[in-house]
């Protein structure tokens, strides 16, 4: 490891510990306070420091974005600066976006993409012209954060074809946000519904010539986002299971010195250890603007997120009966498991993907 990694290292380390303690001291009932968030500094890490940010790069925001899976935290920050701050990063630079970029960093606002959690669909938003001027038509199911955000990013194709974001309050006229009942509870997913909105053309904004498929680039981006919390989800799994099993005893001995248990403990680090590889090379590529990071998105997204299912579900299994009582808290994440597994394509839609290479 070089020098500069090793101070990258315990740079995530530190970072690592003072959110897993903020976040730990928050009730799991409610959401975590987004002035304390943001008072952290973690809506700004990705921002350039001329705005109000850290200058830091996706590598850092992925920090957190782990260790609120770790937590189940309810908290818009994936939806905001896992996805949000990524879209407006790959924007053209302008008067409007540079606001949206440090209204986020002060707290201001909490732009939210209205992307489809299901499946690979790049949008379903389009752009008409009119004798009035451009409309916006179209709808996203199971947005993630949609029905609390107070602006939202839309994802659109204009009449040639090319790909933008339309920038709107979420109380514009024509402009509605339904929440949708989802099995986890504590994240919130909404339908967004455009129908013949009017929209200005400052709100349009464009992306930058690179990367040739901005669109793609940010699905990448959303299903790394939860992706990340997957591995937190299953990393905190795993540290309960052992704490349990070295604790309980049957027949007169800890459950955790049977080698069935054993065995079971080794299987879900040996799954973790996997998939802290694959995110660490998704995570990576998408902190390079230059980087092509299809394959290695695909490649953690499909793997890690049917992993967590599979640790949350053993973890379960391993708390005996204590594991499926309310009180363990351990249907919390599976359940938040469950849905990771499903957003921003399932990972049999992307093992089909990385099939096309072959």
């Amino acid at each position: 490891m070089t020098t500069a990694q090793l101070e990258f290292a315990e740079l995530h380390d530190e970072l690592a510990t003072v959110a897993r303690d903020l976040l730990a001291s928050a009730p799991r009932e409610v959401n975590v306070d987004w002035g304390l968030i943001v008072r952290s500094g973690w809506t700004g890490l990705e921002v350039p420091e001329t705005l109000g940010g850290a200058g830091a790069t996706f590598g850092e925001v992925a920090v957190i974005l782990r260790e609120i899976g770790r937590a189940a935290a309810r908290s818009p920050y994936s939806a905001v600066t896992g996805i949000a701050v990524g879209v407006l990063g790959l924007l053209e630079s302008s008067a409007r976006r540079d606001d949206l970029l440090a209204g986020t960093v002060s707290g201001d606002g909490a732009p939210v993409v209205a992307m489809a959690g299901e499946g690979l669909i790049p949008n379903s938003f389009r752009l008409i012209e009119s004798a009035r001027g451009l409309k916006l038509t179209g709808a996203a199911d199971f947005v993630l954060d949609a029905p609390g955000a107070d602006r939202l990013l839309l994802p659109a194709a204009g009449e040639d074809g090319v790909a933008v974001i339309v920038d709107l309050d979420a109380h514009t006229t024509g402009l509605r946000v339904e929440g949708q009942p989802v099995v986890d509870e504590t994240r919130s997913l909404g339908r967004v519904t455009a129908d013949d909105v009017l929209v200005s053309p400052d709100s349009v904004l464009r992306f930058n010539p690179e990367p040739e498929d901005p669109l793609q680039r940010l699905y990448d981006r959303a299903a790394v986002t939860v992706t990340l919390d997957s591995l937190g989800v299953s990393e905190a799994m795993l540290d309960a299971t052992v704490a349990y099993v070295g604790m309980r005893e049957q027949f007169g001995r800890k459950i955790g010195s049977f080698q069935a248990v054993k065995h079971a403990c080794a299987d879900m680090l040996v799954q973790i250890t996997i998939a802290r590889t694959l995110v660490a090379a998704a995570v990576e590529a998408l902190s390079d603007p230059d980087a092509e990071a299809g394959v290695a998105a695909a490649m953690a997204k499909s793997f890690t997120t049917a992993m967590a299912v599979d640790v949350a579900g053993k973890a379960m299994q391993l708390h005996g009966g204590m594991g499926y009582t309310w009180e363990s808290g351990i249907h919390v994440y599976l359940k938040r498991a469950t849905l990771n597994r499903s957003l921003f394509g399932s990972p049999a839609a992307h093992r089909k993907r990385l099939a096309v290479r072959y």
